[in-house]
């Protein structure tokens, strides 16, 4: 999950895609503290929630850490691999979230940024798929 994932709860919960976003990254979230499925955390993460002028969301966010299977540490691999990426339109920290995504063999990386899901709907590498999408994975048809 990226940051602006991690925030849609925060979000003004108005409009009824906010909400189900809301309750769908509630319910992986719910996944990932029983054990069925994995989080992978980054510097990345860390680096953007630090950015966030709102102690309070900073904190929520920041405690998911410890739910992390693997914490992700810059290198070579993911400078490079987020360069590529930002040859397809990304910003640098959105190809640096997805680049450690990769590097942690991550199946799918979780977004709420359209510009992302735009970008790389047809991204081989990594799924690059909205929250509420992701539910249909998990619970099939």
């Amino acid at each position: 999950m990226d940051n602006c994932t991690f925030n849609r709860p925060f979000d003004d919960q108005g409009p009824i895609r906010i909400r189900l976003e809301s309750e769908a990254k509630l319910y992986i979230q719910e996944r990932i503290r029983n054990g069925s499925l994995e989080l992978t955390w980054s510097y990345i993460m860390d680096f953007e929630n630090l950015q966030n002028p709102f102690e309070e969301r900073r904190d929520a966010i920041i405690k998911w850490r410890r739910f992390a299977e693997l914490d992700i540490e810059e290198n070579e691999f993911i400078i490079d691999k987020a360069h590529n990426l930002t040859d397809l339109g990304l910003k640098a920290k959105d190809a640096l979230h997805v680049a450690c995504a990769i590097y942690g063999k991550a199946e799918y990386f979780l977004t709420t940024d359209d510009t992302i899901l735009s970008k790389l709907s047809d991204y081989k590498e990594i799924n690059v798929i909205n929250p509420l999408e992701f539910l249909k994975v998990l619970e099939g048809p």
